[in-house]
């Protein structure tokens, strides 16, 4: 092959990560300026192998090897649950977070216990200094006697280090700071931050080690780099802080190992992360003066259930135009929700601004929420108190029917345990045996709902 033969290049916007043809001025995506850059396509990723490790010869299905998949607990309960019971050998899991949410505090969490085990582990940094992170291991109360650091941003050579030291768990701190030297961009950059996670996730499918990725984000809270990043690995975790910054959510993005959307609570305390037993109290830690517009639902997050406290505030609109506000949930779901309301329970909120809201800072993804949502709304409305030990989950159809929820016995044993005495879901949500301790209502319609409440 010819040395003057022409490179493939790309130009590629570092805002938004799209691909142009030719340099221009403003990116026609983002519409950001100057913000279009020009990259060298290539590096020394062995395109043979992929990212998913070694090639092999086309076999049967029922040939390939089932036999248990190897995981190594991080000794953090929350953690393994998160990952799908621990990590597993050879494979790549990429965490992120916002700046001081706690991700290099929770990985020396996990190595300090891995090393501990004798199971050995390497930190490699490429923000901080050996001495930042031996200050951060004292004030965390971790043993650093067996916890080895590497302070190196060159992904071969990190690659050859770990050929040599032959560690079982590495965290790379972080991706985005890493680079090639085959690659002319800056480390950062799109087609560093793809060559380098290409080349990392070879390894460590190649030598069996299990390495952690930790990640940026943007302004958004979305992971920072191009999203072949998220499909080259094969966790993406994301750990963000509550509204009142005391509590940690790590939340699994994707994971081929586990189920997608699990949680894990942890605590920020001055000895690091500790994992809440109990997160459905975590969510419930309500004032002693009941008041309207609160109600409790039962959700369902990964493979457990989690109480969780909805608020809602109507209030008269000042101006010509009510605000819809939403905070935790899909803002676009509780205009449908009163708009629901309105046809078929015969409660307008046309000239009212709404305000709902999820306690905690937590994120509602289902449907399970809508009775709830609904009926903090009307309590509001009519300022009418509802019982704080009773609780209200089931989707909301177009046409005012309540649609049964999945998981839903596990939900109102969730609700007994903590101790609620009423509860008004699907009828088809009705549990064939009785739950001690807890009155079930079930209802098939909305009309139905509000006829129970009696508010």
């Amino acid at each position: 092959m010819s040395k003057n033969k022409k490179q493939k290049r790309a130009f590629v916007c570092t805002e938004c990560g799209a691909d142009f043809q030719h340099w221009q001025g403003q990116c026609s995506i983002c519409h950001e300026w100057n913000t279009v850059k020009e990259i060298q396509l290539g590096g020394r990723v062995n395109k043979n192998l992929g990212y998913a490790g070694n090639k092999t010869d086309v076999q049967l299905l029922s040939e390939v090897d089932l036999s248990r998949t190897e995981r190594i607990s991080t000794g953090i309960a929350e953690f393994d649950r998160v990952l799908g019971a621990g990590v597993v050998q050879g494979s790549v899991v990429l965490i992120g977070g916002a700046p001081g949410a706690g991700k290099s505090t929770i990985l020396l969490q996990a190595l300090a216990d891995a090393a501990g085990r004798n199971i050995p582990a390497l930190y490699v940094s490429g923000e901080e200094s050996p001495r930042q992170i031996a200050e951060r291991a004292q004030r965390l109360q971790l043993s650093g006697r067996d916890i080895k650091i590497l302070a190196e941003t060159s992904v071969e050579t990190i690659c050859a280090i770990l050929e040599r030291e032959k560690p079982r768990i590495v965290v790379i701190d972080s991706i985005q700071v890493v680079h090639c030297q085959s690659s002319e961009s800056a480390p950062g950059s799109i087609s560093q931050v793809r060559e380098s996670a290409s080349l990392l996730t070879q390894y460590a499918k190649t030598s069996n080690i299990a390495i952690f990725l930790v990640g940026h984000v943007t302004k958004d809270q979305s992971l920072a780099g191009p999203m072949t990043l998220s499909h080259i690995v094969d966790a993406q975790v994301v750990l963000s802080a509550t509204d009142d910054a005391r509590f940690r959510i790590l939340r699994a993005d994707k994971n081929r190992f586990g189920s997608v959307g699990e949680l894990g609570f942890f605590a920020m305390t001055n000895t690091g992360l500790k994992e809440v037993k109990n997160p459905s109290a975590m969510f419930l830690s309500r004032t002693g003066e009941a008041s309207s517009g609160s109600v409790i639902t039962v959700i369902w997050e990964g493979t457990r259930p989690l109480l969780v406290e909805i608020q809602a505030l109507v209030t008269e609109s000042q101006s010509g135009n009510p605000r819809r506000l939403a905070v935790g949930l899909d803002q676009n779901r509780i205009a449908m929700l009163l708009a629901v309301l309105g046809k078929h329970g015969r409660i307008f909120t046309g000239g009212d601004e709404v305000y709902v809201n999820v306690v905690g800072g937590i994120k509602i993804y289902e449907t399970a929420s809508d009775l709830a949502a609904v009926i903090s709304i009307v309590s509001s409305l009519r300022d009418k108190i509802v019982s704080h030990d009773s609780l209200y989950f089931g989707e909301i159809g177009l046409n005012g029917e309540i649609r049964p929820v999945a998981n839903g016995e596990a939900r109102l044993k969730e609700a007994a345990k903590h101790g609620f005495k009423k509860a008004i879901i699907p009828k088809a949500n009705m549990p064939r045996h009785n739950i001690k301790g807890l009155d079930i209502s079930g209802v098939s319609s909305l009309g139905q709902a509000l006829e129970a409440l009696s508010i």
